[in-house]
């Protein structure tokens, strides 16, 4: 299991949660498709939200460009798989980070 997959098992496990799909241990695709505030706060938040990675809540940044990011990686990013995060949450995933506001927690307010 890589330390991402480890990290993104935190929140799962201190909430009890009964499945680890999430966590990249059972296929996605079979379960209900989580909102997007769950994914950013379990898996994008880390890096994005404390400053590790670039800021993208706030910043307007496009669905389309959002997607490819997400499945290739970029940089120092991981690639996310369809076994991780569905079709389906990703895109509603990017529309949510298109349209949101920017979190003072980002910015160190």
């Amino acid at each position: 299991m890589t330390s991402r997959r480890i990290l993104s098992c935190i929140p799962v496990l201190l909430a009890g949660a009964a499945s680890l799909g999430g966590c990249g241990l059972a296929a996605r695709a079979q379960d209900a498709p989580r909102p997007p505030e769950t994914i950013y706060a379990s898996t994008c938040g880390y890096c994005h939200g404390h400053n590790v990675g670039p800021i993208i809540r706030g910043r307007g940044l496009p669905p389309e460009a959002v997607v490819p990011i997400v499945r290739a990686g970029l940089g120092a990013m991981p690639a996310f798989k369809p076994t991780e995060i569905t079709d389906a949450e990703l895109a509603g995933l990017a529309r949510w980070i298109s349209e949101s506001a920017a979190d003072p927690k980002e910015h160190g307010q």
